[in-house]
């Protein structure tokens, strides 16, 4: 699978991403990513372009609660080149956004609700949204699996491998190896970590983050 790291913790990009970048540059991580909010428009753009410069695939999740702030966040990273965009709900307005460009439009499945998100919706609903989102054309869907309130989230997992043949990446709450060896058995293609590395609880004992995400790429292998 596929691991996306997020330079994102408590669902906010981190302040001091230069700095990590810089500490993690050996590991040549091949999937990074950030989200909207934290992170003002021409800090966003020297990210992207930073990351960009390491042959990273680049990746910004939309976690606004406005449907006027994503928006704006789904013009953003259009426009600053982003290769993945992740999250929102609001398909006919941000496809349209991102015709004539290279970024690829993964949304949320479910309702997504409250900051930090949680997941509302049945098995049935999440697999509803994705077979309709990707009929329309998206990439595949940002599934925030451990974030739902309705639902085993391993149900949700394989109600959306049942009915779609797009990226399945899983977001959110993927704390430890334990989950990342379930999502890949229900058929998961990536998953994201953010603050589990940060707060170094993905692998307990590794006391660096640069070890955390060595542990996460080993899970991930």
């Amino acid at each position: 699978m596929d691991f996306v790291f997020m330079l994102t913790r408590a669902d906010r990009t981190i302040a001091n991403w230069r700095e990590v970048l810089d500490e993690i540059r050996p590991l040549k991580l091949t999937h990074v990513g950030f989200k909207d909010v934290g992170i003002a428009p021409d800090a966003a753009r020297e990210l992207a372009h930073a990351l960009k410069a390491t042959g990273a695939t680049t990746y910004l999740e939309v976690v606004s609660t406005s449907r006027e702030t994503a928006i704006q966040s789904a013009q953003l990273g259009r426009d600053i080149g982003i290769d993945r965009l992740l999250g929102g709900t609001d398909i006919d307005a941000v496809l349209p956004l991102l015709e004539g460009s290279t970024t690829r439009y993964l949304p949320f499945p479910g309702k997504p609700h409250d900051h930090p998100t949680k997941l509302g919706g049945s098995a049935a609903d999440i697999a509803a949204d994705c077979a309709r989102f990707e009929a329309a054309g998206c990439a595949g869907v940002d599934l925030l699996a451990y974030r739902a309130t309705e639902a085993p989230p391993l149900d949700l997992v394989r109600a959306a491998r049942r009915v779609m043949k797009g990226t399945l990446l899983v977001a959110g709450s993927v704390d430890g190896a334990a989950r990342v060896r379930e999502l890949e058995d229900a058929g998961a293609d990536a998953f994201t970590v953010g603050s589990a590395a940060f707060d170094l609880s993905f692998a307990p004992g590794k006391g660096t983050l640069r070890a955390q995400l060595e542990a996460i790429l080993d899970a991930a292998a």
